[in-house]
């Protein structure tokens, strides 16, 4: 009788927690099967579409995962709060188990490799959810590039230099970015960010980032005389482009602070949808600069 008892909650316990989930594989590369999470609002109706973050989590290409509890709470927190589709995918980690990382020690062309992949990675991912809209109840005008560290180097560089680094444009020519959402993240080339291709953007950066520059530097300050020697161009650069372009951004600037703030802002969430409330759906245009000292 306890035996049944068990049983019984447990799968009641499985049913209610999948109803707002739901994972998918986008693809399969190699021996990695790629899979994408989700999040979808209790109560959506069957006549919905809704607005999409789609989001790539961090870890340097090395480690992290769809799942992890920040991305997971972020991708639930659009769900239940926003009323937009959460989605939050896996990806290659190319820098996983290589010595070299993904610092100085890794060369140049594996780090522009690393991100060209990354890309992809993201780029199939986006157009999987457009091919499948209608069944994931996503409004395909809508979708919200979101990434932190890694993945917003990802997700910057699949948004604004997808002719960088995709040879078969025409393939992706349904997947259109309404918006980015980046924490500490940069491109390989800020020329790539035209009056086309610019579109809102919360940027998240502290000043004194070590890792991913906040203006344009060389990646991880590496010295010239490394293999890793690469310069990006960070928020910094991306949001004079966007001002130039007088396209809206929500550009967070922290004085004294590292890479920690490659962290998910959950404080300002409210803030950050309600900038692609004013701008993506409003169409507005608000340029908006928030500068803080970290608090020791």
């Amino acid at each position: 009788m306890n035996k049944v008892i068990i049983v019984f909650l447990t799968l009641v316990t499985f049913s209610v927690s999948a109803q707002n989930k739901s994972t998918y594989t986008y693809a399969i590369k190699g021996k990695d099967t790629l899979k994408l999470d989700v999040y979808t609002p209790k109560n959506i109706k069957t006549s919905d579409t809704l607005p999409v973050l789609l989001w790539m989590h961090g870890g340097g290409f090395a480690v992290g995962s769809r799942d992890f509890i920040d991305d997971e709470r972020l991708t639930k927190y659009v769900a239940e709060e926003q009323n937009y589709i959460g989605v939050s995918i896996s990806y290659r980690l190319l820098r996983k188990w290589k010595t070299s990382g993904f610092g100085c020690d890794c060369t140049k062309d594996e780090k522009l490799e690393t991100f060209k992949e990354a890309v992809m990675d993201y780029m199939d991912a986006a157009k999987y959810i457009v091919n499948h809209a209608k069944e994931l109840q996503i409004d395909t005008t809508k979708i919200i590039a979101g990434g932190s560290s890694a993945g917003a180097e990802g997700v910057l560089n699949a948004v604004f230099l997808r002719e960088y680094f995709i040879d078969n444009t025409e393939d992706y020519t349904n997947v259109k970015f309404a918006g980015v959402f980046s924490c500490a993240g940069a491109v390989v080339d800020a020329s790539y960010v035209t009056k086309e291709n610019a579109v809102p953007s919360v940027l998240y950066h502290g000043v004194k980032d070590q890792l991913v520059p906040f203006d344009n530097a060389p990646h991880h300050y590496c010295e010239p005389t490394k293999a890793g020697y690469l310069f990006l161009d960070g928020s910094n650069v991306i949001a004079k482009k966007l001002e130039k372009f007088e396209t809206s951004y929500y550009f967070n600037i922290v004085k004294e602070a590292m890479h920690e703030i490659s962290a998910i802002p959950f404080d300002d969430l409210d803030k950050v949808f309600n900038f692609f409330k004013q701008t993506v759906f409003n169409n507005e245009i608000v340029q908006t600069k928030i500068i803080k000292t970290r608090k020791e």
